[in-house]
């Protein structure tokens, strides 16, 4: 089983990969039935395509109709995959709204909600990724969850009311680490291009359909010898059996794409949480329960393969999207006796291991380095995440939870100490911003500035999802009050390149949504002066004098096999110039990246230690090349020593 984050990544491209083969065989297959099918037609039609003979004949070779059906079938199938896909470009939210998804706000007061918001904030934080908008499903009372989206940055999650009210705080963390397995692993994007290919071959079969009806309207009123619609009745019949065997045969890709995947979740969930009753409670919840899984939404059939359980009743076998639920019980808690009437049993403690997640042990101990650890949290994660949680004071974690807060907050994280610097930054403040937004700027400064540096950025990851719901005009204006503030002292510090990187990363997706990023890059070679640019920013940025410097760029250099001297004076490796270098580095394959990842943290760790600001600078760096790394753990190390 493969537990490395970029070995994962890579698995996920080549089932892209798979995908797009099977769908082009597929559109063969179809286009050669259609053809059968249209010389059948036109035989039965008592004419000969070619020669307009009235006799009754089938011409099975003709270029001309094989032409014209192939470029139908294209058209339609094509069309509808095109047409799904530039729907579900607006990420997972469009997928969870025609669910019939709610966005919950971060400041939510009801119980429920809270609960749920505050699972996944502690999961995000644990994991080093964004907290990603969450969806609740109002009226579904069946117990099932879900994550969607491209990217990580694009990432939601939903969840249905029944599982949100139903599961105790440890069998929801279980499901909701499951979900986050799907978001780490690269599981998202596969999921979304699946419902497009599946809509472009069902577009046939809705088409067929309304054919197949048109000849039963219409046979009334044509004359015993027009044969047309006997013809048009049995080319509608025929597409809506061939649209009916594609898409079986589509749900059986689907199927058998998603059913290991869900058994690879189960055993990261328990790797997250280290308590594998959380996750097989909330199953043995979903055997016993009256609606189970099932998801009551008209969507619910196309995303059946995005669902923690089976979100649609009936398919079994061959064509279930998810493992038989006993299954996945049992792999989680050898000991069940395979009875789901009795009570729920108290979930295991932590530290007890499953037969299926003891392919992860070991995976994430305290003593592995951080990088080691990229995509892969476990348990300790989730306690420091708890505890970063707890060190935030309440003030500030509820006036990020707030459209106006938030603002305020990042506002107050880029004000200088220096008198003057600051003067003139409120002063622009003053004048540009939202009134309301200043004035709790001018309260919560004195309180962001006695905060702990470790906790400047979880706490910058909890104001994401307010940040999120800023209107166009109202992002448009914090960003140039970002930029206002951070130019006042003429220079750019290590924090505010690493608070502005985390911004846009994060809140771009969500306001200038653009096609996932494709590699393009799978050798070194081209993105070696990149490479370059990156490590000398980095030797810059975390050591004083020019041997130490020298030697960070060196370490980083060797890891990659680059000329040890191409040390890059700092004015060639600026910030913008460091921008630029991880934006085509980001569109390198996962194993490219784990060797330059890896070289990052040797530059920063040249010295043997790693102050707060550089363990910001390695999790902003990483992310902005889609690898999430989890909070370093007191006294861990980025990197094992050489």
């Amino acid at each position: 089983m493969a537990t490395d984050f970029f070995e994962l990544q890579d698995n996920a491209r080549r089932n892209t990969g798979r995908l797009i083969l099977l769908f082009v065989l597929a559109v063969i297959a179809i286009c050669v039935a259609l053809y059968a099918l249209a010389v059948v037609a036109f035989g039965y039609q008592g004419q000969n395509p070619r020669t307009g003979d009235p006799k009754f004949a089938l011409l099975w070779w003709n270029p001309l109709l094989l032409a014209q059906v192939s470029a139908g079938t294209l058209l339609v199938v094509g069309g509808g995959t095109l047409f799904k896909l530039a729907q579900l470009r607006a990420g997972g939210s469009y997928v969870a709204e025609s669910l019939g998804g709610r966005l919950l706000h971060a400041n939510s007061s009801d119980p429920v909600e809270r609960k749920l918001l505050n699972v996944v904030e502690e999961m995000a934080i644990a994991s080093g990724t964004a907290t990603p908008p969450v969806y609740l499903l109002d009226e579904e009372s069946g117990i099932n969850a879900f994550a969607a989206g491209f990217t990580i940055d694009d990432a939601v999650v939903g969840v249905t009311r029944g599982c949100a009210e139903q599961l105790p705080r440890d069998e929801l963390q279980g499901v909701i680490a499951h979900e986050f397995s799907h978001i780490l692993n690269g599981d998202m994007r596969l999921n979304l291009r699946l419902m497009g290919v599946l809509h472009g071959i069902l577009l046939l079969g809705i088409i067929g359909y309304f054919l197949l009806r048109s000849s039963i309207f219409a046979g009334g009123r044509r004359s015993g010898r027009d044969n047309s619609g006997a013809a048009l009745a049995a080319l509608g019949g025929g597409l809506v059996l061939i649209g009916f065997v594609g898409t079986l045969f589509g749900n059986l890709i689907k199927a058998s794409v998603s059913r290991q995947r869900e058994f690879l979740a189960d055993a990261s969930s328990v790797q997250f949480t280290r308590n594998p009753g959380g996750i097989a409670g909330a199953l043995k919840r979903i055997g016993r329960a009256t609606e189970g899984s099932a998801v009551q939404s008209p969507a619910a059939p196309e995303a059946s393969h995005m669902f923690f359980g089976r979100a649609t009743r009936g398919i079994q076998g061959l064509f279930s999207t998810h493992p038989p639920l006993a299954q996945r019980i049992a792999r989680l808690d050898p000991s069940w006796s395979g009875d789901l009437a009795g009570e729920a049993p108290a979930a295991s403690a932590p530290g007890t291991e499953s037969e299926l997640a003891a392919g992860f042990a070991g995976a994430a101990e305290v003593g592995t380095a951080a990088v080691e650890q990229i995509g892969q949290p476990g348990p300790q994660h989730l306690a420091h995440a708890n505890t970063i949680l707890t060190g935030i004071p309440e003030d500030l974690r509820d006036a990020g939870h707030d459209a106006y807060g938030a603002r305020a907050l990042v506002y107050a994280l880029l004000i200088q100490r220096d008198a003057e610097v600051r003067e003139a930054q409120l002063e622009e403040l003053a004048r540009h911003a939202d009134p309301d937004v200043y004035k709790e700027t001018r309260q919560l400064l004195s309180r962001v500035e006695l905060l702990d540096p470790a906790l400047r950025l979880p706490l910058l990851d909890t104001t994401l999802p307010a940040l999120r719901q800023l209107s166009p005009a109202q992002y448009e204006a914090f960003c140039r009050n970002l930029r206002a503030l951070v130019e006042a002292d003429a220079k750019l510090d290590l924090f505010e390149w690493t608070l502005q990187r985390v911004l846009v990363q994060h809140l771009r997706p969500a306001f200038a949504p653009s096609a996932p990023r494709r590699v393009r890059y799978r050798s070194l070679r081209p993105l070696e002066n990149a490479c370059r640019v990156l490590l000398s920013a980095l030797a810059h940025a975390g050591h004083g004098t020019r041997e130490e410097t020298e030697r960070s760029f060196e370490l980083g250099a060797r890891r990659l096999g680059l000329p040890p001297r191409g040390l890059l004076a700092p004015e060639a490796a600026g910030f913008d110039e460091l921008d630029r270098a991880l934006d085509r580095i980001a569109a390198g394959a996962p194993k490219l990246k784990r060797a330059i990842v890896h070289a990052a943290a040797d530059c920063i760790q040249a010295d043997a230690r790693v102050t707060p600001a550089e363990a910001e600078l390695m999790r902003a760096t990483a992310g902005s090349l889609g690898c999430p790394m989890p909070p370093l753990l007191p006294g861990q190390a980025l990197i094992a020593s050489a």
